[in-house]
This record gives structure tokens, C-alpha cells and sequence, in this order.
């Protein structure tokens, strides 16, 4: 018998190990082979991270479940609180189910209620401090974090305090002191790469939620910095969801970048190694790639990405600006708003919907409103610092300037926002600030310079192969008097030269989509597009500039 236990220990102690260094099938192996003998609540709890590496959640939850009843059969109550933890943790991140999550929690708090102060005091804390930050409860949050931090310096326990300590960074990032959020991070990530976690799963989780930050604050240097280191990592764990979770967040870094055939690399990869990962996870990615699209100009593709990802706040951005980009600009300001209201107050991820909020709301001619949005995105700027932020502030103002016809100013703004989005390698943002700024220059009279800059736009955009906005530059540059950018006019297909003739004879889109044998929204969609590509607003004025360019 005595043999029996020491060989057990042995196959424990070994499967322990083979955990700590990723090898998922040697741990499964040690573990099963101590199960061979019987119901052992630390084998059980072995093979129930053996499932969850390998993304087999119904068996990881199964074999926590057996874990928690063993040891309880065995009185260790710090044990089976431990179980409780990270079930009701699984529930909460892979399944969005907060009343189970929250039914494990309270179940873990009352079996360590009496009990000497251990790190499981500290893991219930930091699982809290997530439900309170999912809730917008910043401070109880914040408090919870730090009580995590203090019970793993005291227990010795590094994982503990690093993963609290990378908690307490995301609210402060929510909080608005993005540089002591940043630190916090920074800390607990370098700690997860140098190996001092005791557990992996925290240490992928610190890792994933600095490069969420890095792509929140648009900080591409950081990203860029954090983002090979992190990706191996997760090739060494092998970790399926994981590995998606960090490629997502990495591949929209590219794609603020211009570095567009990279992220659809890394896009399309991270949703291959999702499905079985949290959901919220799979919509992240969806989201991402929903955005690399638009920028492409591949609106079809963009919308069907972001319907995927549901009620993300980056999927109603991304839908406000194709029903922008079509006209509807009411439509737009309502998703805009929407995503709005799901970011706290002081958030900077509040960013990207402030600014198509602003745009809708000038093409609404509320100026006020937008103006007020404005002051909201100068203020994030100012906290956050990074360039794309600052640059945005700027565009913003640029435009309320333009908007107002003040044209002198808003040349000024718009210059410094490019001059600022070509610091920070943001390829796009700088052609399409260009662009706009080559339109102030026309309106307050300087054909000239307006000509330079909108050449210059049409071959950044070109270049990136943001087909749609170069077509808008190449339309403004034929405007301008010179002839057709790049010597060829704005493209349309065969089937949007079809609708626009139909079009031009005066008929409806009802009567467009019976001639052609297409439904209303194709043809209603078609018309969108040859406004974008004709760089116009107008039925008239795109039959008027494709009649000047040859199209018709």
C-alpha cells in the first residue's frame, strides 16, 4: 500500500510538472494513471486543466465537478473552494453565464469563510474584481484587485499578485490613468513571460489583456513590442484559444498599422482557433475582421463580420460607418451612441465611437452635439497620449471647423492631424486626413495645393489598396480641374455602370431592381457604392461626374 501511495505522489508530482511546462498529453497520462487507482481529488483537478489547454470544455467542468465532491469527501476545504473558483470562472468567460458563475463564487467564499487566510482568499478576490469591471463598479473593483495583490505578496503566491496586479491595469485604463494602467500591465506581463506564474492559464490571461490595452489606446509601438513575445508563448503552450485570443488583438494592431495582407493572416487564423474558445472571444475576433475589411473597402464582407459579432462595441462602430458611408447618417449616429453607452465615462475606448458619432452628427448639421463630442475625444487624448488618439483629436476639430466654414483653421488641424497619423503608423487615417485636408484647401480657394494633396492621398490609398477611398481622392482630383489621378478615371463594374445607367433615365430603385432581377437592398447597396467610388452624395452628381470621366 505504502508503494502504491508513493508511486501515485510520483505520477502527481509529474503531472504537475509536465503542466507547468505545456506538455498537455504527459500531464493527461500521469494524471489517468493515478485515477487508475482510485478517486483522487488532485489528479482530478490536474486533468481538469488538461481539458481546459485543450479546449474540451464539457470535460474540464466534469472533472472540476468530481474534484470539488472528492475533496470535499476528503474535508479539504481549501481545495474544493478552489474548484469553485475556477469553475464558476469557466462559466463566466466561456459560457457569458453570470448566475452560475456567481453561484460557484458564493459557494467558494463560504467554505474559505472561516478558514486562515490562504491564496484561494486571494483568487476569489481577482474572479470578483472581473464580475465587478463587467458591471462598470471601477472602484469595488479596483479595491478587490489590490486585496488580491496583497493576500499573493503575503502567501508568497506570484501568479496570484501579478494577475492581480494586471487587473488592477485594465480598470485603471477604464478609470482614464492610462500611465499607471500601462505600468501595472507592462509588470504583469514581463513576469508571465519570465516564467514566475505557478499557473499558465493567469499568465495567458495578463498576457491577452496587455495587448487588449495596446489596441484599445491604438499604443502600436507597445503592441508591436509585446505582441511576438506573447504569440509564442502561446505557440509554446499550444493553446488553441489562447493563441486566437492574442493573434485577434495582434492582427488589429496590423491593421491600424496598413499592414493589412499581415492581419488577415493573423485575423483569420485567430477565428480558425476559436470556436471553441469563449464566446465573447470569437466576437472580438469576428469585430477585428469585420474592421480590416471595411478599411478594404469590402463593405459586404465588412457587414456580414460585424452582424457576427453582435452587440460588440467595435461591430456598431463599424456598422455606423457603412450606413454612414450610405448616406444614413442618422441610422449611423444611433449605433454610434449605442456603442457609447457600453463604454464607462473616462474609458479611452470610447474613442472610435466619438468619432463617427461627431462625423453623423455634423452630417445631421448638429453642430452643437458634435462639438461636444469633440471635447470628449480632445479630452481622452489628453490622458492618453498616443498618437493615432491625439491625431484623432485634431481630425475631429478639423472637421467641426470645416463644417462650420471656417476653412483657414480646419487646414490647420487637418495638417497637424497628418502630420501626427503618419508618426504614429497610421497609414490610413493619414491619406484619409489628407484627403480632407486637399478639400479645405479648395474651399477657402487654393486649387493648387488641394490638387498636390489630393494626389498624394490617391497614391497612399492606392498604395494600401483601400479601393473605395482611393476612388473618392481620384474623383476629387478630376474635381480639381487636372484630369483623372493616376491618368485613368474612378472604376465601376460592369453591373454598377448597368444600375447607374438606369439610374440616369430616371427610374426608382424599385424599378432598377425589377429591370435587373435584383432585389431593392442590392440596388439600393450598388448606389451606395458608385457614390463612394465617384467620390458624390447625389443620384445627379454621380451621373454628372461618370458622364465627365467616360463611364456612361
Amino acid at each position: 500500500m505504502a508503494e502504491q501511495a508513493t508511486a501515485a505522489g510520483d505520477e502527481l508530482a509529474a503531472g504537475r510538472d509536465a503542466l507547468a511546462r505545456g506538455a498537455w498529453e504527459h500531464a493527461r497520462t500521469s494524471f489517468e494513471s493515478v485515477l487508475e487507482q482510485g478517486e483522487n481529488p488532485a489528479a482530478l483537478e490536474g486533468l481538469s486543466w488538461v481539458h481546459w489547454w485543450q479546449e474540451d470544455l464539457d470535460a474540464c467542468l466534469a472533472a472540476r465537478d468530481r474534484a470539488f465532491r472528492a475533496y470535499r469527501v476528503t474535508g479539504d476545504r481549501r481545495g474544493a473552494a478552489r474548484m469553485a473558483l475556477w469553475a464558476g470562472d469557466d462559466h463566466l468567460f466561456f459560457r457569458g453565464a453570470g448566475a452560475v458563475a456567481d453561484g460557484w463564487f458564493a459557494r467558494a467564499r463560504k467554505l474559505l469563510d472561516d478558514l486562515p487566510e490562504c491564496p484561494e482568499h486571494g483568487w476569489l478576490a481577482v474572479f470578483e474584481a472581473h464580475v465587478r469591471l463587467r458591471a462598470a463598479d471601477l472602484e469595488a473593483a479596483r479595491g478587490l484587485a489590490r486585496e488580491a495583490q496583497r493576500i499573493g505578496r503575503a502567501q508568497e503566491a506570484v501568479d496570484l499578485e501579478m494577475f492581480g496586479l494586471a487587473t488592477e491595469g485594465t480598470v485603471r485604463l477604464e478609470q482614464g490613468a492610462v500611465d499607471d494602467g500601462l505600468r501595472c500591465l507592462d509588470e504583469a506581463a514581463a513576469a508571465a513571460l519570465a516564467g514566475e506564474y505557478e499557473q499558465l492559464a493567469p499568465a495567458a490571461w495578463a498576457c491577452c489583456l496587455l495587448l487588449s490595452a495596446c489596441e484599445e489606446l491604438r499604443d502600436v509601438d507597445r503592441g508591436a513590442q509585446w505582441s511576438h513575445e506573447v504569440i509564442a508563448l502561446g505557440h509554446r503552450l499550444g493553446g488553441g484559444f489562447v493563441l486566437g485570443n492574442c493573434r485577434a488583438h495582434h492582427g488589429s494592431i496590423l491593421t491600424r498599422c496598413g499592414r493589412w495582407d499581415e492581419a488577415e493572416r493573423e485575423l483569420t487564423a485567430a477565428l480558425r482557433s476559436l470556436p471553441r474558445g469563449p464566446v465573447s472571444w470569437q466576437r472580438d475576433a469576428a469585430a477585428r475582421l469585420g474592421e480590416l475589411r471595411r478599411r478594404q473597402g469590402r463593405y459586404d464582407d465588412a457587414a456580414r463580420a460585424f452582424e457576427q459579432a453582435g452587440e460588440h462595441p467595435l461591430a456598431l462602430v463599424g456598422l455606423a460607418e457603412l450606413r454612414l458611408g450610405d448616406g444614413d447618417a442618422a441610422g449611423a449616429a444611433g449605433l454610434a451612441e449605442r456603442g457609447l453607452r457600453q463604454t464607462p465615462a473616462h474609458s479611452p475606448r470610447r474613442a472610435d465611437a466619438l468619432e463617427v458619432a461627431m462625423r453623423c452628427r455634423i452630417a445631421l448639421g448638429e453642430l452643437d452635439t458634435a462639438a461636444g463630442y469633440t471635447e470628449q475625444l480632445r479630452a481622452i487624448a489628453e490622458v492618453v497620449a498616443t498618437g493615432p488618439v491625439r491625431a484623432s483629436a485634431r481630425l475631429a476639430e478639423a472637421r467641426l471647423f470645416a463644417a462650420r466654414g471656417e476653412f483657414a483653421e480646419a487646414g490647420e488641424r487637418y495638417a497637424d492631424a497628418v502630420a501626427a497619423y503618419e508618426g504614429a503608423s497610421a497609414p490610413l487615417e493619414a491619406a484619409q486626413a489628407r484627403l480632407e485636408l486637399a478639400r479645405a484647401f479648395s474651399a477657402d480657394s487654393q486649387a493648387g495645393l488641394a490638387e498636390v494633396e489630393a494626389r498624394r492621398a490617391h497614391a497612399e490609398l492606392s498604395g494600401l489598396g483601400a479601393q473605395a477611398e482611393a476612388a473618392r481622392a481620384a474623383a476629387l482630383v478630376e474635381e480639381l480641374g487636372s484630369g483623372p489621378a493616376g491618368g485613368r478615371p474612378a472604376p465601376l463594374t460592369a453591373r454598377q455602370v448597368e444600375v447607374l445607367r438606369l439610374a440616369a433615365e430616371g427610374l426608382t430603385e424599385q424599378e432598377i431592381a425589377a429591370r435587373l432581377v435584383l432585389s431593392e437592398h442590392t440596388v439600393h447597396r450598388h448606389l451606395a457604392n458608385i457614390y463612394t467610388r465617384l467620390g458624390c452624395s447625389s443620384r445627379a452628381a454621380a451621373v454628372a461626374r461618370a458622364g465627365r470621366l467616360g463611364v456612361l
